[in-house]
C-alpha cells in the first residue's frame, strides 16, 4: 500500500515536470526566448577553489534580470501566468488566477554589456585589479542562457595606511582613532571596507564633538604604482571641509517639551511654565510629569561635550519609558559660539487605555478551550512615568470525549503590575547609563482553578524586583521576593477516591507556600533578523526557603519546618533553553534547541513543589505525545492514551532536543518538517512511580518523535498546525521502545492512538 502511494506521487511528479517543460515557452514572443538566467566559468590557476565558488555566488547574486522563480526546478508561477492567458475581464476568474502569477523572464530583458560592466567593477571593487569579463548568449528551443567567462585580475593588498597629519583639533581626532582603523596592512583592498572606514571615522568624530562633520568630508586615496600588487592607502581630509565641521560643539541648554502636539506651531522661545530643574528646563504647564523623569532619561548635562552615542541613547530611553507616543529632538547653534542648544519634543500616549484578548484551543485528548483577558493601563500613573497594568482573565477547557463527559476545567483571575522607571534601592541612588531604563516591578496575582468532579485551588502571588537591559539583546531580571502561596478547597469524593489508587495524585491538591528569589538572563542574538540567523539564550536561577529557614518553627508532628504555621518549600532550581538558528536562504531556517532544566529539593521538600516542576510534551514541546504526559522516567500513568482524566505527569530533572526545518511553500504559507527529544524524571526514588528515578541510563528513556507542520505567518500572527508520531515510547519495555516499524497509517486504531495534532498560535521556540 505504501508502495503504491509512493509510486503515484512520483509519476505526478514527473507529469506535472513534463507537462511544465512543454509549455512554459508557449507564449513567448516570436524571435524572442525565455531567459533562465547566467552560467559563469571562473578562470585564474592562482584561485582557490573555495575563492571561485564565493565569487561565482556573488556574481549570480549581481546577475540581472533574474529568471523565474522555481519551486523543486518547476517555474509554478510562470505556470500559473501561462494558464490565466489574457483575460478580457478584470474581475473574471483568469484575472484573479493572473495575480498569483509571473510573466515570463525574457532574453530580450537581458543587458548583456550592462551585466559585463557590473561583474568587472564588482571584482576591481574587491581589489582584483585588471578583471576581464566576456559573455555571450545561447538559445535553444526557445529558452536561452547568458554564459559569462571571468578571468579575475591579481589580488591587490594593503601595503601602507597613512594618515595627514597636522596640529589642528579635528585631525588628532582621527589620528587618535587610527588603532580602530578597519584598514590593516597585508589585507585585500576592498571598497567596501574604505567606505565602513569613513563611517568609522565619522562615528567617532560624533563621540568628540565633531557635531557637523560627516563622512562625505573625508578623502581616501589608493595609490596602485607602487608594484608587486601591492597598494598604498592615503586616509585625509578635504580642504573644502568647512569650519564649523571642523570645531568641536559642547551642550548649551536641554529643552524639553513633555507635552508637544503635532499640529501645534512650535515656539521655543518662551519660557512661561517652565522649570529648570538640575540644568534641565522643563516646559509642562499642567505638570502631568516630576521633572526628574527627565533627569534619569537624559544622558548627557549642559556643559557636556556632544557626543552622538549618547544623544542616541537618550532618545533610546525617552521611547523605552513607554508613555510617549513620538519622541523628535533638534539641536540649534547658540548664537556664533560653539555650543548647542538642544530640543526635544515628546508627545504623549493616551494615559489611559483598555485592551481584550480572546483565543481558543484545541487538544488531541478531546479537550477543547478557550480564554479572554481583559486589560487595562494606566499611564504615568504617579507623575513619575509609572506603568499600571491590570489584566482579568477567564478561561475554560471543555471535555467533549462522552465517555469522560463534564471533566471540565474553569480559571478566573487578576494580576496588577506597577513598573517604576528607576531602581528602588533603600539609601541608595541608583541610575545606570545606557539606552533602556531599570525598571522596579511590583506584581500582585490571584487566581482560582476549578476542575469540575475533582477539586479547585486558590492561588496567590506577590513579587518585588527589579528589570533592566544591558543592550538591545541582553535583559536581566531579578526579584529578591518572590512568594506563591496555593490552597485547594472543594476537593470532591472522587478525586479523594483516586489519590487512594493512585497516591500520586495528592501533589496537586497540596498546600504550596514558596518564599524565594529568582533570576532569569536572556539573550536574544536573533532579534531585528528575517531571517532568525544566530543564537538565543535564557537562563533561571530559582531558590526558595534559605530565608524562611531562618524564621522557621519546627512541627514536631510532622517533622517539617514551618513559617506562619503552614510549612514552606525548600529547592533549588535551574534551567537553561539554549537555541540556534541558521538561515539557508531568504525563506528557510534550521531552527534548534535544548533545554536543560534541574531542580533539587531539599529540607521540607522531597520534590519540588508542583508548580515549579518540569512537564514535558504538547504544543511547544514533544509534538508526538500529548500534553504533559510523559515521563517521569519510563512511568507510564494509569490511564495513558485514554482521553479521559489523567493526571499530568511532572519532574524534578529535565532535558529536551528539538530540530526544525522551515521552509517557504507559496506566500505567507510556510512549512517545517520536525525531530523532538526528551523526557523528565524525579531527583529522588519515588516508590509509587517506578522508573522515574534520573539515572545514567537516562539517554536509553529518551522519547522521539517527528512530523510535518504548516505555518501561516502574516507577521502580526502566527498560526501553526503541528501533526505529529511518536517514534520511541520510553515506557515500553527495553527492546520495543522503538516503534518505528509499527507505524501504520492505514489503521484507524494506529492513528487514534499516534497520530497527535497541535493547534497554536505563534512558533514552538
Amino acid at each position: 500500500m505504501k508502495g503504491r502511494t509512493a509510486k503515484r506521487w512520483l509519476w505526478m511528479t514527473i507529469v506535472i515536470s513534463v507537462v511544465a517543460g512543454c509549455n512554459i515557452t508557449k507564449h513567448i514572443p516570436a524571435n524572442d526566448a525565455l531567459y533562465l538566467g547566467p552560467t559563469f566559468t571562473i578562470k585564474g590557476a592562482d584561485l582557490k577553489k573555495r575563492t571561485k565558488k564565493t565569487l561565482k555566488s556573488e556574481l549570480v547574486t549581481l546577475a540581472r534580470p533574474k529568471p523565474n522563480s522555481r519551486i523543486l526546478g518547476i517555474p509554478f508561477k510562470l505556470i500559473i501566468w501561462n494558464l490565466a492567458g489574457s483575460p478580457k475581464k478584470k474581475n473574471s476568474p483568469a484575472a484573479w488566477l493572473k495575480k498569483f502569477g509571473e510573466k515570463p523572464v525574457l532574453l530580450s530583458d537581458l543587458d548583456l554589456d550592462h551585466n559585463i560592466q557590473v561583474f568587472r567593477s564588482h571584482l576591481e571593487n574587491q581589489g582584483y585589479f585588471r578583471t576581464e569579463v566576456t559573455g555571450d548568449t545561447v538559445v535553444k528551443n526557445k529558452k536561452a542562457t547568458a554564459k559569462f567567462e571571468v578571468t579575475p585580475g591579481p589580488l591587490y593588498t594593503i601595503h601602507e595606511v597613512r594618515f595627514q597629519e597636522d596640529s589642528s583639533k579635528l585631525q588628532q581626532a582621527i589620528l587618535a582613532s587610527r588603532k580602530f582603523s578597519l584598514l590593516k596592512v597585508g589585507k585585500p583592498f576592498d571598497l567596501d571596507v574604505v567606505k565602513a572606514e569613513r563611517i568609522r571615522i565619522d562615528g567617532y568624530l560624533k563621540e568628540q564633538g565633531f557635531y557637523f562633520f560627516n563622512p562625505d568630508y573625508l578623502l581616501i586615496d589608493v595609490d596602485s604604482t607602487i608594484g608587486d600588487n601591492k597598494i598604498n592607502v592615503y586616509v585625509n581630509t578635504k580642504k573644502e571641509t568647512p569650519t564649523e565641521a571642523r570645531n568641536i560643539y559642547r551642550i548649551n541648554e536641554v529643552n524639553i517639551f513633555s507635552n508637544y502636539s503635532l499640529n501645534t506651531t512650535r515656539e521655543d522661545t518662551s519660557r512661561a511654565n517652565s522649570v529648570l530643574y538640575r540644568g534641565y528646563r522643563v516646559y509642562d504647564s499642567a505638570r502631568f510629569y516630576k521633572p526628574k523623569l527627565f533627569e534619569q532619561a537624559m544622558q548627557f548635562y549642559p556643559g557636556d561635550v556632544y557626543n552622538r552615542r549618547e544623544h542616541n541613547l537618550t532618545l533610546n530611553r525617552l521611547i523605552n519609558l513607554n508613555i510617549f507616543k513620538f519622541v523628535k529632538n533638534r539641536f540649534e547653534v547658540a548664537g556664533n559660539d560653539t555650543l548647542l542648544n538642544a530640543f526635544y519634543y515628546l508627545t504623549p500616549l493616551p494615559k489611559k487605555s483598555l485592551r481584550a484578548e480572546l483565543g481558543g484551543n484545541t487538544k488531541s485528548n478531546n479537550i477543547t478551550g478557550s480564554n479572554l483577558t481583559l486589560g487595562f493601563t494606566n499611564r504615568n500613573t504617579f507623575r513619575g512615568g509609572e506603568l499600571l497594568s491590570i489584566n482579568a482573565t477567564a478561561g475554560f477547557e471543555i471535555q467533549y470525549s462522552a465517555q469522560f463527559k463534564g471533566y471540565n476545567t474553569f480559571r478566573l483571575g487578576g494580576e496588577a503590575n506597577l513598573a517604576i522607571p528607576r531602581f528602588l534601592v533603600p539609601f541608595v541612588r541608583v541610575n545606570p547609563r545606557g539606552g533602556y531604563v531599570p525598571r522596579t516591578n511590583i506584581q500582585l496575582g490571584y487566581e482560582i482553578l476549578n476542575r469540575q468532579k475533582l477539586y479547585t485551588l486558590n492561588s496567590f502571588k506577590g513579587q518585588f524586583g527589579y528589570i533592566w537591559k544591558e543592550n538591545i539583546r541582553k535583559e536581566h531580571t531579578f526579584y529578591p521576593i518572590s512568594i506563591q502561596y496555593v490552597k485547594p478547597m472543594n476537593v470532591t469524593q472522587q478525586y479523594i477516591d483516586s489519590i487512594i489508587n493512585n497516591p500520586t495524585l495528592q501533589k496537586a491538591i497540596d498546600t504550596q507556600f514558596i518564599l524565594g528569589a529568582n533570576y532569569n538572563y536572556n539573550f536574544n542574538g536573533v532579534i531585528g533578523k528575517v531571517p532568525a540567523n544566530g543564537f538565543y539564550f535564557n537562563g533561571l536561577l530559582d531558590v526558595s526557603g534559605n530565608l524562611a529557614g531562618l524564621f522557621k518553627a519546627n512541627d514536631a508532628a510532622t517533622n517539617s519546618k514551618r513559617l506562619f504555621g503552614i510549612p514552606f518549600s525548600q529547592y533549588v532550581k535551574t534551567e537553561a533553553d539554549f537555541r540556534y538558528y541558521k538561515a539557508l536562504s531568504k525563506s528557510n531556517v534550521l531552527a534548534n534547541r535544548i533545554i536543560i532544566g534541574a531542580g533539587i529539593p531539599y529540607g521540607n521538600s522531597p520534590e519540588l513543589p508542583y508548580i515549579k516542576q518540569f512537564f514535558i510534551g504538547g504544543n511547544n514541546s514533544l509534538r508526538a505525545f500529548r500534553s504533559r504526559s510523559v515521563g517521569p522516567g519510563t512511568y507510564v500513568p494509569d490511564g495513558y492514551g485514554t482521553s479521559g482524566f489523567v493526571a499530568e505527569q511532572s519532574g524534578d530533572i529535565k532535558i529536551e532536543l528539538n530540530s526544525e526545518l522551515r521552509f517557504k511553500i507559496v506566500g505567507p504559507v510556510f512549512g517545517a518538517l520536525f525531530v523532538d527529544a526528551g523526557n523528565i524524571w524525579l531527583f529522588k526514588e519515588n516508590s509509587l512511580k517506578p522508573g522515574s528515578k534520573f539515572s545514567r541510563e537516562f539517554m536509553k528513556e529518551l522519547a522521539v518523535g517527528t512530523g510535518l507542520g504548516a505555518r501561516v505567518d502574516i507577521s502580526i500572527l502566527v498560526l501553526r498546525l503541528d501533526v505529529g508520531i511518536p517514534l520511541r515510547k520510553p515506557f515500553l519495555p527495553a527492546a520495543d521502545r522503538w516503534v518505528i516499524d509499527k507505524i501504520n497509517f492505514g489503521s484507524s486504531d494506529w492513528r487514534r492512538e499516534n497520530l497527535i495534532f497541535n493547534l497554536a498560535i505563534g512558533y514552538p521556540f
